[in-house]
């Protein structure tokens, strides 16, 4: 993690090595103006050489000022240095996630992701922005006042230094059992996340349920939780800092009686003593920093744990070397399953899937819901990888395309459909940027959604909204089928894409959709048999099988699950029921 961590910060190491070198001065310079308070008291107040005063106090002003300037330019150079390392951090991770497979995703809580970018990412700035060199600082300001105090007084000193082994002590215990702590905290941290998330994602769903007390109920257990874990990292740090101030108030007194002593004894002057007194913050600041520091950098390697855990997942769904890349022109759309069959979590999805579809043929696909339709659809764009068997594509097998060539020309309207915060153009042009003003419109027509723009604020310009939030399930329907128009893939995919319209605009895309298929191969899936009018082929899936194929008159007068579902929905008599 810290190797990782380091490869951002090595571009950065000569800036930060001079805000190193910077602190050090102040370290060091820290130690002058005690010294000259000590030489004040001795040389112009008991020895009164006054003629030396004004030079000292000069040399205690420029101090100060000097010292106040090199920390101003040290604390602005690693704040430059920490925002730049984290925004690269931050945008590898972003170009990082967006190469992860949907099985990641799968089983990553939004909530968990947006802590690991927002809240984690932090957490190492804050390290790097002021962690590293309070640590530099503090640890050289305790040695420099040891070796500064050792050259007046080396008993006073080691009288001092006997605090040191209990606080070392303390410290390790302290370090040893805040790590985990902040763990809790970050993972409960982001469980609270991933529950706001979805219920503001799903606030009108709750809305419709009147599940309003219930969720308010699940987020209170959520945040009770956090609360705990908050309370029991603040517990480890309750448990250890107050020995340890407790440790640092001893010193004034040995200060007082045994520094008092040496003076009586006549082994210090009275101006030594002022200078151990000056000198005491130095020994006091930095046992009392080291348990702020030590919590701090445990709570850095907390979140460099988990960025670093999300850095090393890696894509199982990747291109290989000397994969096939294809011109568009040279796609010409054949498909072929041989012997499909693919699992999830153990479970098999599909089982022996085998068809072949020729470039150009339109391929429906019915069956009841968890059959296995979505998966060919899935399979088709390498979103995963068949378990057993292979998936070609014009005779190449789907593992072997480059996958950014394979998906630019194997596209798909998904069941869920997602829009993003855009515009209704922005929308429709996102799977081509290229694309003119002209062509959005003209994808729009095909896909009826020319129809509704009259009736939105701005037409085009009209914003959706998260998620396409103020239009109707059937709207957002026809903008991701203009979507897919536009982007005009050799293989396109329509999952369930008119589930949401009425009957009169499902019968007017369906007459696009034969429009835009001609020289594609198109998979139409679908629960209504009407999707599947213009299909030369239809595959029936049941229980991860093909159950029946062939076109709509032969599984008509076959009298099978494809005959079933046409009758009860043209309402047709028929003494067999439904086997779903």
């Amino acid at each position: 993690m810290i190797k990782w961590i380091w490869s951002y910060i090595r571009k950065y190491r000569f800036l930060m090595a001079l805000g190193l070198s910077l602190s050090v001065v102040v370290a060091a310079v820290n130690m002058v103006n005690p010294l000259v308070t000590g030489t004040i008291v001795d040389r112009v107040i008991r020895g009164g050489e006054h003629s030396i005063l004004l030079k000292l106090i000069l040399i205690m002003i420029c101090t100060t000022l000097g010292k106040s300037v090199i920390r101003y330019l040290y604390q602005v150079i690693f704040e430059h240095c920490s925002q730049n390392i984290i925004r690269n951090m931050r945008e590898d991770l972003y170009a990082h996630i967006q190469t992860l497979d949907f099985s990641w995703y799968d089983k990553s809580p939004s909530g968990n992701i947006m802590t690991l970018l927002t809240s984690d990412l932090d957490k190492v700035r804050h390290f790097v922005a002021w962690v590293m060199y309070q640590i530099l600082e503090n640890v050289l300001v305790y040695v420099f006042s040891i070796i500064t105090l050792s050259s007046i007084n080396w008993k006073l000193t080691l009288a001092f230094l006997i605090i040191a082994p209990p606080v070392l002590i303390l410290i390790h215990k302290f370090k040893k059992h805040i790590r985990p702590a902040h763990l809790k905290v970050r993972d409960q941290f982001a469980v609270l996340n991933t529950r706001v998330g979805e219920n503001i994602e799903g606030n009108r769903v709750v809305k419709a349920f009147v599940r309003e007390q219930h969720e308010i109920s699940r987020f209170d257990e959520d945040n009770e939780k956090f609360r705990q874990v908050s309370v029991d990292n603040a517990d480890v740090k309750v448990k250890y800092t107050p020995w340890i101030d407790a440790l640092t108030g001893v010193l004034p007194v040995i200060l007082i009686i045994f520094g008092g002593y040496l003076v009586i004894n006549n082994e210090m002057t009275i101006g030594q003593l002022v200078t151990f007194n000056g000198l005491m913050w130095a020994f006091t600041q930095p046992i009392s920093m080291f348990g702020l520091l030590v919590d701090n950098t445990q709570n850095f390697y907390a979140s460099g744990d988990r960025l670093y855990e999300l850095w090393n997942n890696k894509a199982k769904i990747k291109t290989k070397e000397n994969a096939v890349v294809k011109a568009r022109e040279d796609f010409k759309g054949k498909v072929e399953f041989k012997n499909v069959s693919f699992k999830f979590d153990e479970t098999y999805v599909l089982k022996n899937v085998s068809f072949k579809i020729k470039p150009g043929q339109t391929v429906g696909i019915l069956g009841p819901t968890g059959s296995g339709k979505t998966t060919i659809a899935n399979l088709l764009c390498r979103y995963y990888d068949a378990t057993e068997g292979s998936v070609l594509i014009d005779d190449v097998d789907v593992r072997d395309y480059n996958l950014q060539n394979l998906r630019q020309n194997v596209g798909i309207t998904m069941q869920e459909v997602f829009l993003f915060s855009d515009t209704v153009e922005g929308n429709i042009a996102f799977g081509n940027n290229d694309a003119s003003f002209e062509e959005v419109e003209k994808a729009a027509e095909l896909a009826r959604v020319k129809e509704f723009i009259p009736d939105l604020t701005d037409g085009y310009d009209t914003v959706v909204g998260e998620r396409g939030v103020g239009l109707s399930g059937g709207q957002k329907q026809r903008i991701a089928l203009a979507r897919l128009f536009l982007s005009n893939p050799k293989v396109m995919i329509l999952d369930d894409t008119t589930s949401a319209v009425d009957i009169e605009t499902e019968e007017k895309i369906r007459m696009s959709i034969k429009e835009q298929s001609k020289g594609h191969t198109t998979f139409i899936i679908s629960h209504r048999v009407s999707s599947f009018e213009n299909c030369d082929v239809i595959l029936v899936i049941k229980d991860g099988k093909i159950f029946e194929s062939g076109n709509h008159e032969k599984l008509v007068s076959n009298r099978g699950y494809y005959y079933e579902v046409w009758a009860e929905q043209n309402g047709i008599d028929t003494d067999k029921k439904i086997k779903a």
